[in-house]
């Protein structure tokens, strides 16, 4: 299940290291080029918003299986795609299908035990963390090898792959809500109302997944630009430096189910913030700049993960019913924030540069501490 939502999130984030490329090979403007990356968030958005409530209606197992096997034809799209229009239409589907990750991961807390949900969680999201930071090393790589479009077939191969695997190795699961679709989306929206832990919860998602986004969608102009000159696979091996703060999933779940969740998230809440200092040291080159810019990557990427899986440990809790619903919710907000972040760079990269990146990000940063003080200042009953 691990492997399944890293190669279904893998593919929305091929592009991030290759903006540059893409862009010089169909002819696009630096501002169309990272529109690619908003259009992945977007559609994941929509599918989070459309698609995963279905977990609450329909088998689940049948709707992962779909949802892969989908993803590996629109990823066929986008390879072939010989102009921007059909490869946004493909990116954009891509990220539609590939919600069946958010499918697998209340799919696998209702599979575990009470007192192990937060490791669980921990574990599965430890595989989509790697599958989003590790697909930029490997479309770096293999942009290298055979052009950009080599890791978009690739990874089509290996979500039909995953289509089979899931429906020969998972079992069935069915629990449904009792109700048609129409009233399954009214409800899934009608939670933010009903439930304040996920309203808070989801906004302090947003604002930490958009800082994160800033940040990739801004790394391969930096890095391929004056400061650092570097070339596709070389921006793409940054990925294995914030894979190092995946780690933090599985410890952060571990420590969610010791009921230190609230005092994790400040910790990562703080550390988010100060990640941007080191980042912003790092736009100028050099050796110090680029240590300083690998040790801001690793505390951001660590301190996301950590905030991000003690928000889904609480958030399950709310409501088991309703699991599937809660992280369509959840998720929907939070690649919402990832929309608006790649938004943001594309606006600012071209005015301010990697410096008004930075204060994007650590505006955001503040934010998202400011809102974990008020949960605190503020607690819920």
């Amino acid at each position: 299940m691990s492997v399944a939502t890293g190669l279904s999130a893998a593919g929305n984030y091929f592009a991030q290291p290759l903006l540059d490329v893409i862009g010089r090979d169909l002819q696009l403007s630096t501002s169309t080029a990272a529109l690619v990356v908003t259009v992945a968030q977007i559609g994941y958005g929509l599918g989070l918003l459309l698609l995963v409530p279905l977990g609450d209606l329909l088998e689940r197992r049948r709707l992962a299986v779909t949802l892969c096997a989908a993803t590996a034809v629109f990823l066929t799209v986008t390879a072939s795609a010989p102009n921007a229009a059909l490869l946004v239409t493909g990116t954009a589907l891509t990220g539609l299908s590939s919600v069946a990750a958010q499918v697998v991961v209340p799919y696998a807390a209702t599979l575990a035990a009470p007192a192990e949900r937060g490791r669980t969680v921990g574990t599965v999201m430890t595989g989509l963390l790697l599958g989003i930071l590790l697909a930029r090393t490997a479309s770096g790589l293999l942009a290298e090898l055979g052009g950009w479009r080599t890791a978009y077939w690739i990874n089509a191969a290996l979500m039909l792959l995953m289509a089979v695997l899931l429906r020969l190795r998972l079992p069935a699961l069915r629990t449904t809500a009792g109700l048609r679709y129409p009233a399954l989306l009214r409800s899934t929206l009608a939670l933010f109302a009903q439930e304040p832990v996920l309203r808070r919860r989801a906004i302090l998602g947003a604002l930490s997944f958009a800082g994160f986004s800033v940040l990739w969608t801004a790394m391969a102009f930096l890095m391929s630009g004056p400061s650092y000159g570097w070339q596709e696979s070389a921006i793409g091996l940054l990925g294995l430096v914030g894979a190092a703060g995946s780690l933090a999933a599985s410890a952060a779940g571990r420590l969610a189910d010791r009921g230190l969740a609230h005092r994790v998230t400040g910790a990562a809440a703080l550390l988010l913030l100060g990640s941007w200092g080191l980042l912003a040291a790092g736009g100028s080159g050099g050796a110090w700049s680029l240590a300083a810019l690998l040790a801001g990557i690793i505390v951001l990427d660590l301190a996301l993960q950590a905030i991000h899986v003690t928000n889904q440990n609480l958030v399950y809790a709310i409501r088991p019913e309703a699991r599937n619903r809660l992280n369509s919710a959840y998720m929907t907000a939070y690649f919402a924030g990832g929309a608006l972040g790649s938004a943001l760079t594309s606006a600012v990269w071209g005015a301010a540069g990697w410096r008004g990146v930075c204060v994007v990000g650590a505006g955001l940063a503040a934010a998202a501490t400011a809102v974990w003080l008020f949960d605190r200042l503020r607690p819920l009953p």
